[in-house]
């Protein structure tokens, strides 16, 4: 099944953007008459017939949508992008795979990577949420400072920290979450790849933050929130 995606198909008449028009049309080759389907990223599946075969607006006549309800107990990741970008669009292309529905990259003391370019990173969650058939697209936001982020009202019930020092307070996170209810929203935050600091982690754990551990080996900062997701979506199966 190919996937195209557009946030408006439902109210713009039917038409792809330029840049998924163009890969409808010059790389895949479709043509008028063809059958596609387009997501809006918003829980929508659109399935229609090109009536314009169109390079830069592909325009379709919608046969029939499908609607999924937004999820319950949903998975957010609070991350401090590593200093290669390429292992973070990695994070996001897997996060995205096994199901993570919000990311809010991270700005902490001893982060390598102090920018990030939102619009490529959308384009990241964008392929991969087509790629695995979803049809919620995860939510990025921009470079959030800890500190800012951590005064925020945050609405997740579960909230957690995971890093490498004070081993003897951390609690397994596949354990704790043992106890989550179907409808518990899950916040995880991951720090760069020096840690978070000693007085980030009082922070947090000042705002409700439970230390948590993710394994008796040190992980990679992306390798961490695959772990970390992993963790919470593999709970959510179990519930089912």
């Amino acid at each position: 099944m190919q996937i195209f995606y557009e946030p408006e198909i439902l109210t713009n008449g039917g038409f792809l953007n330029e840049e998924e028009s163009r890969h409808c049309i010059k790389v895949l080759r479709h043509n008028k008459g063809d059958t596609i389907h387009v997501i809006n990223g918003k829980g929508v599946r659109a399935t229609g017939t090109i009536t314009e075969a169109s390079a830069k607006a592909c325009r379709i006549k919608i046969e029939n949508t499908e609607i999924e309800d937004e999820p319950e107990g949903k998975c957010h990741i609070a991350i401090a992008p590593t200093k290669s970008i390429d292992r973070f669009e990695w994070f996001l292309e897997k996060s995205t795979e096994l199901g993570i529905d919000k990311i809010t990259p991270l700005l902490c003391h001893q982060s390598e990577r102090k920018h990030i370019r939102l619009q490529r990173l959308e384009r990241v969650l964008t392929a991969a949420t087509k790629q695995s058939l979803r049809l919620w697209k995860p939510e990025i936001t921009e470079l959030t400072s800890i500190r800012d982020f951590l005064n925020f009202d945050l609405p997740e019930s579960l909230k957690y920290i995971a890093y490498c020092d004070n081993q003897e307070e951390q609690q397994y996170l596949p354990h704790l979450l043992k106890n989550k209810k179907e409808n518990d929203d899950v916040l995880i935050l991951i720090g760069p790849e020096g840690d978070f600091s000693e007085s980030e982690v009082l922070l947090a754990k000042e705002k409700g933050f439970i230390p948590v551990s993710l394994g008796k080996n040190r992980l990679r900062t992306e390798t961490a929130g695959i772990a970390a997701c992993m963790s919470v979506k593999m709970t959510e199966e179990g519930q089912r």
